[in-house]
This record gives C-alpha cells, structure tokens and sequence, in this order.
C-alpha cells in the first residue's frame, strides 16, 4: 500500500497494517511528519514538531514489533497532543505569551499512558491561549495566530482544542489529544468533520495538564472514528493517585473491543428538542437527516428535553471563579496584559469580583441539575442533538458579538461531568462539516461510542475528507 494512501485512514485500519507488518512504524511516523512540516504552517495547526522524539518512539516501536511484542492498536500510530500537556524537556507554552518558554521536567500522565502503549507524539497542537479560561473574542487569540480549518482556510476549528482539531482534518495524524471544560472537543469536532470523544469527568488523569476548572476540566481523543476514539480512550483513562479527581480504579478504567458490541444492550435513545433554539439552516437539514438514520436503526427514539433553569450562568461563575483562582499568580502579577486577545487582558480581572456566595450557590444549582439529569437518564440511555447550531465561522469573526447564542447542552453536558461524542453527519449547501452530538449518564461512556459506531456503520460521513495537499 502507497504511504501517500494513508494520510486519512482510520487509526484502526492503520494498526493492522502495521500489526501485520504491512507498513513500519518508521515508514508511518516519516509520512505523518513531512506531511506535517508542509502543511502544518498552512492551518497554524501546531505549536511545535517533535520530530526528532517522534523518529525515536517510531524505530523502538518497530523494534518491538518485529520481535513479536505488539503492545496494541495504538503501537507505532502517531499523534498530536494538545500544547497544555506537559511533556518532559519540550516547551509547553499553554498557547500564550507568558508562558512561551515554560519547560516542565515531567511527563503528563496522558502522555505517560500513551508512551506505554508505544504510541508516537508527532509534535504539540496549537491552542487557544489557557485555552479560552480568560476569555477571548477572536480565534487569533493563540501563539501561532488563528487556527484555520482545513475544509475551508477563511474558517475556524473552533475552541481551545484548535490545533487538534484541524490536524485530524487535514490529515496530519490519525489522531490528537483535547482538552474540554466547555465546547473545546465536542466544537472542534463538529467545525472540523472529525470524531471528538469528551469522556465522563474523571477518567482521565489531569496530572500534567494546565488547570483551567478544576471541577470541570477533562481530557479526551479526536480522530477519525468513534471507534478510533474507543481505542485512543482505552489507552489514557483509569485512576491517578496524582489526580484525586480522577475516579476509582473500578469505575475509572475503560476497555473496549469491537466484539463488545455484540453484547451490547438496546439503547433508548433521546431525540433533544430544546438543545438549541435554532439551527442554521445549512445546519439543520443534515441533521434532520441524522435523525432520520436513527429513527431507523434504533428501535426506540423519542423526544426528550432538557430540564431548564439557570444553568448556563451556574456554570459561568464556576468556571470564572475557578479560573481566577488557577491564574491568580498571572493576574496579579499583571502579565495577563500579555495576552493576545483584548478580553484575555482583562477578564481575570472581572472574574476575581466574584464572591464566595456566587461560587456556592452556583454549586447548589448544579446539585439541582445534577438531580435532574439523574431522572432524565431513568428514561433515556443517550440523548441526541446538532453538535453546534452552525458550522465553521469566518476567522476574523467577533466571537463575543457575533456568535453568542444559548448553549444548554453544552453547559449542562459539562456542570455534570457527561460523557460526549460529537461524529460528522453532513455537510452544509457551502460544503462544511455538520456534527451530531450523543451524551450518556456520567460513567457510561461505552453508551455515547456504542450510538455513535452504529450511526457510522450505516453512515459514511467520517469517511470524507477535505482536499489539502
């Protein structure tokens, strides 16, 4: 098979060609990475290669296959992680200014659990800077300037997980770690026409990982497929004794195989009503057909609606406060006037008037939601909708002004610690990507990739990929 063949394939194609000794370690990491030196720049995709790492981790893989020790799927397939992961000796610059030099002489437990699996870090994906917790208005708010989305390069990747998103798309990796407190896996994912797997709160270990929330924060996979996704958070969820909000070792850890389905009970799906107010209508219509698809493959869809109340501002104040308290050091120092994004500079600055009352009562109402969604769950396995109610944005878009609409799903989704796996569904009349979005209860994020494999066994949306050359 040509190298030049495998820029879009599946990381779970890809693992048996490389199992089977079809294609080397080396020959695929050498292939990711010119592709990566060329284009990469184009899309301010990453923030820095790791070439030579890269190169190492690749012929020890290959080492160890031709022995005979296969680690697994994702032994000798390159990835991308986000840039607020720390790695050990290479800078992790969180995306902004002040930190452009930070070094950290550890590694970050994600990376700890990909190393074990012989996985091979192509290089650091950009970000938005302290991955949006100031707040930003424009998508150049990052070191290396606007992400631009490989389906259209006037057009965003969306959230914090910006470099990540468009290296899956322009095919510069099977797949890149994110991050989410709120919209920055699911998001990317939708604009970028990948799959984007958010796990329960929990699973995976922040331990080397920026704090934004930490009540809200969570790591996860975007790549090609759901399943890729299945595999990629097999390989970094489970217990940390450094992260004491990581979940305990039976209820953290995640195995998966495709024969896992075979046991897998009917789900009751959730056709949400009220996640959005409105759909764009280039949005809608993919949808509508998405919701067609499970209509008939699954034998129990119905309506369900999400219990309303002020849980978008809970989850502001939450993330406002908890955000001031991990950047208190660059508040008040003043160094927040080096970031790029005029809102960065100053919202940290905002988010310290909030007082201890506002913090507690907005952790009663998320008890509330908590309740709620608990009851919601008694009648619905997964619930459903649009990923996002548009498509990719213009780049120079003011975020603030021009793309400020109610996100219920999103704050709830992430107030509650839901797992979320936003998979492609269509594409808009302009040909981006349109993304529909599957939550489960927290803990069963075997629900969310069992829903989404099923509507892409009889889709094949996740198989199309932009032109880029």
């Amino acid at each position: 098979m040509p190298v030049e063949d495998i820029s879009f394939l599946p990381l779970s194609e890809l693992a048996k060609r490389i199992e089977s000794k079809k294609i080397s370690p080396v020959e695929v990491t050498q292939h990711f990475l010119d592709r990566s030196e060329k284009l990469g720049p184009h899309f301010n995709a990453y923030a820095q290669l790791t070439p030579e790492t890269a190169m190492d981790q690749a012929r020890a893989a290959e080492k160890e296959i031709r022995r005979g020790h296969y680690r697994g799927p994702l032994h000798g397939v390159p990835y991308a992680a986000k840039d607020l992961l720390a790695v050990k000796g290479i800078p992790t610059t969180w995306g902004a200014k002040p930190y452009a030099n930070q070094v950290f002489d550890y590694d970050a437990a994600v990376i700890e659990h990909l190393n074990r699996v012989g996985a091979v870090m192509l290089g650091k994906a950009s970000m938005i800077e302290l991955a949006g917790g100031m707040g930003y208005r424009f998508a150049s708010a990052s070191l290396q300037g606007a992400a631009k989305n490989p389906w259209n390069t006037a057009c965003w990747t969306c959230g914090s997980s910006s470099g990540s998103g468009a290296i899956v798309a322009a095919g510069l990796a099977p797949f890149a770690i994110g991050t989410e407190t709120w919209g920055s896996i699911i998001c990317p994912a939708a604009f970028c026409g990948v799959s984007g797997l958010r796990p329960t709160y929990g699973r995976v270990s922040r331990y080397g990982a920026m704090a934004l929330s930490y009540s809200m924060d969570k790591i996860g996979p975007l790549a090609r497929t759901a399943e890729d996704c299945a595999r990629v958070f097999a390989a970094i969820a489970g217990h940390d004794f450094r992260d004491r909000s990581t979940l305990p070792i039976d209820k953290g850890a995640f195995t998966y195989s495709p024969s896992m389905e075979l046991k897998a009970r009917p789900l009751k799906i959730g056709w949400l009503t009220n996640a959005w107010k409105k759909l764009d209508p280039g949005v809608e219509k993919p949808v509508g057909a998405a919701q067609k698809v499970l209509r008939k493959y699954f034998s129990s869809v119905k309506n369900a609606a999400l219990p309303e109340g002020p849980f978008e501002d809970a989850g502001n104040v939450i993330v406002a406060v908890e955000c001031a308290s991990a950047f208190r050091p660059l508040i008040r120092s003043g160094k927040v006037s080096e970031l790029a994004d005029p809102l960065g500079q100053i919202a940290g600055y905002v988010n310290e008037q909030f007082s201890g009352a506002d913090y507690l009562n907005a952790l009663r109402v998320r008890e509330i939601l908590q309740k709620k969604m608990t009851e919601l769950f008694d009648s619905f396995d997964v619930l459903v909708a649009a990923a996002q109610p548009v498509a990719a944005t213009p780049l120079e878009m003011n975020l603030e002004t021009d793309l400020s609409f109610a996100d219920p799903l999103g704050a709830i989704g992430n107030l509650c610690g839901l797992p979320a796996l936003s998979v492609p569904c269509g594409f808009t009349e302009k040909n981006l990507p349109v993304g529909l979005q599957f939550v489960a209860r927290a803990g069963d994020d075997f629900a969310v990739i069992q829903a989404a494999r099923t509507y892409q066994q009889r889709t094949d949306w996740h198989g199309k990929h932009p032109k880029v050359t």
